[in-house]
């Protein structure tokens, strides 16, 4: 054997050694802190005096029962898990906020749309020389806003890249226009829109922007297509009641509508709210307000203005069913002959074909482009 294979020998052994020692070293190390981690005096909240005995199960990974975190490493493990919710907490406010910009943006988007609908209005772009402030624009715009019995609205392109109502503050690169095609009575007609292109191109003239006028033709065609819709579901059903005896007093009347939940306004009228601000139905005493008696009621329902989700047709119903006890009447059409259930029902029947015929249309009864529409 070689002096060189001596040496490697005895380097092999040496190292062998080193690790062995460094091995029970840590092994030593590891046990001492195992038994302070779980020592007798260790502050134990499961194991204190006074509270009720509990099996005990330390923590392990396996089914093994192999040792669990302790000691440091709890510590670590700990500070982890906080800095991970901290990092949690912070990716769900960061997500609340953008969900938070996301409905405001929606929102606007909403409100846009309500004000210059493609659907029932003749769309007026105006190119802006330069952005323009909403300070600027409000003011002039204002001086149109009707022609005829037509309301006329506009949207703006913010320099954030969205269309929205016009506000004060706000900042815009170009504007739409629209006038609505038809209402409950007319369509547009040639008068009206040779008046607002007129009007258009002077207001225009006067914030720095240049209009594009569709053709009078394609915009006529549109708006009697839209009023002949707007005429053929322009529907408002209505049941009465009548006085099985003597004329009601109205002053008595009024407070008999009031426990009924109707809201009593000073000019005669009463409605039945709906919760949000709106109404369901009307309530006639088909008499003038001079008159201090009336033997006949008219719970009037305009159906293409409340949404098939509020049943408004069903809460007339029920609400002349609940009068008609209260002031000893009978629920009659308009020919004065008792409406039976079975003819109530068939009515019920109908109103829901109407809210189809709708939907069909895009029009849905009760949305905001049908209360434009029939307003």
């Amino acid at each position: 054997m070689t002096d060189l294979q001596l040496s490697l020998i005895g380097i092999a052994g040496v190292f062998v050694a080193g690790v062995y020692s460094y091995n029970k070293v840590q092994e030593y190390r590891a046990r001492k802190s195992v038994d302070r981690a779980f020592a007798n005096d260790h502050d134990d909240v499961l194991m204190r005096a006074g509270d009720a005995p509990v099996a005990r199960h330390e923590p392990s990974f396996s089914a093994d029962d192999a040792p669990g975190v302790a000691g440091g490493e709890a510590s670590a493990a700990a500070a982890a898990l906080e800095t991970v919710a901290a990092a949690l907490g912070g990716d769900s406010e960061e997500q609340a906020a953008s969900a938070a910009a996301e409905a405001a943006r929606q929102a606007r988007a909403d409100q846009a749309l309500a004000l210059v609908d493609p659907q029932i209005d003749c769309l007026l772009p105006l190119a802006l020389e330069s952005a323009a402030r909403g300070d600027k624009l409000l003011p002039v715009l204002q001086t149109l806003r009707m022609v005829g019995n037509k309301p006329l609205h506009y949207i703006g392109f913010s320099v954030a890249g969205e269309w929205e109502p016009i506000v004060h503050g706000g900042v815009y690169t170009k504007l739409q226009g629209g006038v609505q095609l038809a209402s409950r009575s007319t369509a547009l007609n040639e008068l009206e829109y040779s008046e607002l292109v007129t009007r258009l191109r002077a207001m225009a003239d006067e914030i720095g922007a240049e209009p594009e006028v569709p053709d009078m033709i394609e915009v006529m065609a549109e708006a009697r297509n839209l009023h002949r819709f707007v005429a053929s579901h322009d529907a408002q059903l209505g049941v009465n009641l009548q006085s099985n005896g003597a004329p009601w007093a109205i002053v008595t009347l009024i407070g008999a509508l009031e426990k009924q939940g109707f809201d009593v306004r000073p000019d005669g009228r009463y409605t039945m709210p709906d919760g949000e601000g709106g109404h369901l139905f009307s309530l006639s005493t088909n008499v003038t307000l001079a008159e201090e008696t009336t033997s006949r009621l008219t719970l009037l329902l305009d159906v293409p203005c409340v949404a098939p989700s509020r049943d408004g047709f069903g809460a007339m119903v029920a609400c002349a069913r609940a009068l008609m006890t209260r002031l000893d009447a009978t629920i009659v059409d308009d020919y004065n002959q008792p409406l039976s259930d079975a003819a109530l029902a068939e009515i019920a029947g109908q109103v829901q074909d109407f809210y189809t015929e709708m939907n069909d249309a895009d029009i849905p009864a009760g949305s905001a482009r049908a209360l434009r529409l029939f307003s």
